[in-house]
């Protein structure tokens, strides 16, 4: 349009449903539209249109037919939407013609029927609005600019602004023609002396989304709002199609990720100014597809927190505009540029080459199997998408759409902290320790997952079975069931992986999978951090809490009389996470001794003395490998029960740990055994079985203790068929594989 002052085309539209104030609130579809010219320069009114529109759906609501005076058998003869605007556009580009003007602007009476129905409509529709609809003067903006004491906008009606003026109503009773000609007559009316209004404020509808990025400027909290439930595949271009009618703001669709850097179903949308956001929470439970959509208020902050960044690397591979952006999940580490620009293909061209590529990596270079890609047209991106889950190396690769809010996320998320990023102060713990335990590393490294969910019946054959392919980067004894203060398993579990890209993988690939008709959520984390847990502590989304007693869970408080020496060992002593303050040595270390020198701290025997502790912290099981898979778990204080009725020997550890190792294979898994006084011995420790089966045989009682080693000579049976049998174990170490 080359001018927006030669003519207006006054418009009004009613819906099958909600009509006045909340047009467009409740998704019904169009059904009336009505319209007449006016000439701006001569003040003259053109011929009065009124057209029907047939629905999709012809149902009306009881205050649609009160307020239009319609039914549905008015709406059966009627043209759908697609041809009344055809006719619409024929109609007027013919009379402004014969007026002898060149252009011609919307003038509607508050913004309700282009942004909120028109616009969505169109859109749900498939349907290209004709040009006029993206620009238009709202009447009652330009009534409050003339005669700015009438009251703020939102107070303006028709009948309060044609009172204002003294204006009388049209005597008209026909819905829409009485609404047209209303504003028709206010229109000349300001047009005219003594007011000699001149139209000058146009709004537009933007025709398309503009991505980009976010900078770290303050953001208007009052122009943002969180969408809730979106299909986990919604691009930016998705969600601003939803809002079709109202202005977002440049690069204002961030989408939401979880922990495990997925999206959550949520994004956070940025509007230009506060109008548009309160016409979008209209739009709260609103269909996108068979799904609806939440809408509530949300902040700047948060807004910023999700979309902002700094990263010079993502401001210079976005500064390429208008760029299609695709993301590609679950590339291998060892992929190069040219990799991926041979997988891609020559039907899908990468914009500038290897420049339109950006890796995620972690803070230490490491890649992490992300990467973005930029297309300069769709039709190359919808290229690219077809090759989702093919192959690259020995890896199927994920492409989906992605945003310039999620480039900044992503790379956020994963050069930022850990999630867990501080761990608590390391509580000071009147218990021996081993000083290093063989199992557990001294680092806070991320190679462990957490598998939360687990069938209480699931065994180790079954995560396993679970883990599949990833099984071979378990650590040795690597395995930790978490077990409640019963010494029953509470559906958690801990794996120890070879490095934390191994663990990354598990939690990526594995990342609630079924086991038994459950699934299974698996997070990675860190050694420490599985130590606090095993001990009693918590690990989830809101942080890490230690123990809730500050101390190793040993047993009830019945079992404190077992301990009448700081220097003993238990169960718990075996598990204890490197994390507590430095101990000081044993007294009087043998100096030629060739076992470890256990440590242990400065003894405070009030701290035995609180009853109200929290005992509801869970117990570890001892570790397992995959070669050990049948091993089971003492119940908890077994060892502190048995190494309890030993002499002390604080310069033995070797011998401590043989009297446990083998109070937990007297308790394995509840078999009805009862083990014998334990005897400090070089050599090992006599345990007594009984109630085996008479059919019971040597191969039987030793693959019931399958996680230990021993002397095969010091095996021995009393009988074949008896009831009772006595072997000796000689518990050296946990099975290495």
């Amino acid at each position: 349009m080359a001018s927006h002052s030669d003519t207006l085309v006054v418009f009004f539209g009613a819906t099958a449903g909600a009509n006045g104030g909340k047009l467009g609130s409740d998704e019904r579809e169009i059904i009336l539209l009505v319209w007449q010219i006016v000439d701006l320069h001569e003040n003259k009114v053109g011929k009065l249109h009124r057209c029907l529109v047939k629905p999709d759906t012809l149902e009306l609501t009881d205050e649609c037919k009160e307020e239009t005076a319609l039914t549905v058998d008015d709406l059966l003869k009627a043209d759908p939407l697609d041809k009344v605007l055809q006719q619409f556009q024929q109609s007027v580009q013919t009379e402004v013609k014969d007026l002898g003007r060149n252009s011609f602007t919307l003038c509607i009476n508050g913004p309700l029927v282009v942004r909120q129905a028109l616009h969505p409509e169109a859109s749900k529709k498939n349907l290209v609005l004709p040009e006029c609809f993206f620009t238009f003067v709202d009447l009652q903006k330009e009534f409050h600019k003339c005669c700015p004491n009438a009251g703020p906008v939102k107070d303006l009606t028709l009948p309060s602004m044609l009172e204002y003026l003294g204006l009388p109503s049209v005597l008209e009773h026909t819905p829409g023609i009485l609404d047209v000609r209303d504003m028709v007559q206010l229109a000349l009316h300001i047009l005219a002396e003594p007011h000699n209004h001149r139209f000058s404020c146009f709004e537009s509808v933007k025709y398309k989304f503009e991505s980009g990025t976010c900078k770290s400027e303050p953001v208007d909290g009052e122009s943002v709002i969180r969408a809730r439930g979106l299909p986990w595949q919604s691009s930016d271009q998705d969600i601003a199609r939803f809002f079709k009618g109202l202005n977002i703001a440049k690069g204002g669709v961030a989408l939401c990720l979880n922990a495990q850097g997925r999206r959550n179903g949520e994004a956070l949308v940025r509007f230009v100014n506060q109008e548009h956001r309160d016409l979008a929470l209209e739009r709260h439970k609103h269909h996108m597809g068979s799904r609806y959509i939440e809408v509530y208020k949300a902040t700047g902050e948060e807004f910023l927190k999700i979309a902002g960044g700094t990263s010079n690397e993502v401001a210079q591979f976005l500064s390429k505009e208008n760029q299609v952006i695709i993301r590609m999940r679950g590339l291998p580490f060892t992929a190069t540029p040219q990799d991926v620009l041979s997988f891609l293909g020559p039907e899908s061209p990468v914009t500038d080459g290897a420049e339109g590529l950006l890796f995620v990596k972690y803070p230490d270079g490491r890649p992490t199997g992300d990467a973005f890609v930029l297309f300069s047209c769709e039709e190359y991106a919808q290229n690219a998408l077809r090759k989702h889950k093919q192959i690259l190396g020995k890896r199927y690769i994920e492409l989906f759409r992605s945003t310039a809010a999620e480039v900044q996320q992503v790379l956020n998320r994963y050069m930022s902290a850990p999630l867990i990023s501080t761990l608590p102060p390391a509580p000071i713990v009147p218990m021996p320790v081993l000083a290093t335990p063989p199992f557990l590393a001294t680092a806070n490294t991320r190679d462990c997952v957490r598998l939360r969910g687990l069938p209480y019946t699931a065994a180790i054959e079954d995560i396993l079975e679970f883990m599949g392919e990833h099984t071979v980067d378990i650590k040795p004894h690597g395995v930790h069931m978490v077990l409640n203060q019963q010494g029953r398993p509470s559906g958690d579990a801990f794996i120890q992986m070879k490095s934390s890209d191994k663990a990354f993988m598990v939690a990526q690939k594995c990342h609630k999978k079924t086991m038994k008709d459950r699934y299974v959520e698996v997070f990675q984390c860190s050694t420490e951090e599985m130590s606090i847990v095993l001990m009693g502590g918590t690990l989830n989304r809101s942080g890490l809490s230690p123990p809730p007693c500050k101390l190793p869970c040993l047993s009830p408080p019945t079992a404190y009389g077992a301990f009448p020496s700081p220097a003993m060992l238990s169960e718990a002593a075996l598990y204890q996470p490197p994390l507590l303050a430095a101990p000081r040595p044993a007294p009087h270390p043998s100096a030629h001794s060739p076992s470890p020198t256990l440590a242990y701290y400065p003894p405070q025997p009030h701290l035995y003395m609180n009853m109200n502790m929290n005992y509801t912290a869970y117990y570890p099981s001892p570790p397992v490998s995959p070669s050990t898979v049948g091993y089971f778990a003492a119940p908890p204080g077994a060892m502190a029960t048995a190494v309890a009725a030993q002499p002390h020997h604080p310069a033995s550890a070797a011998a401590a740990a043989h009297h446990a190792h083998a109070a937990a294979a007297a308790h394995a898994h509840h078999a009805h055994a009862s083990s014998s006084p334990m005897m400090a011995s070089a050599h090992g420790s006599l345990v007594r079985m009984q109630g085996l089966p008479y059919s019971a045989g040597v191969k039987d009682i030793l693959s019931f203790f399958q996680g230990y080693q021993y002397a095969p000579e010091d095996f021995g049976g009393v009988g074949q068929l008896s009831d009772q049998a006595r072997s000796l174990i000689q518990p050296k170490e946990w099975l290495c594989l």
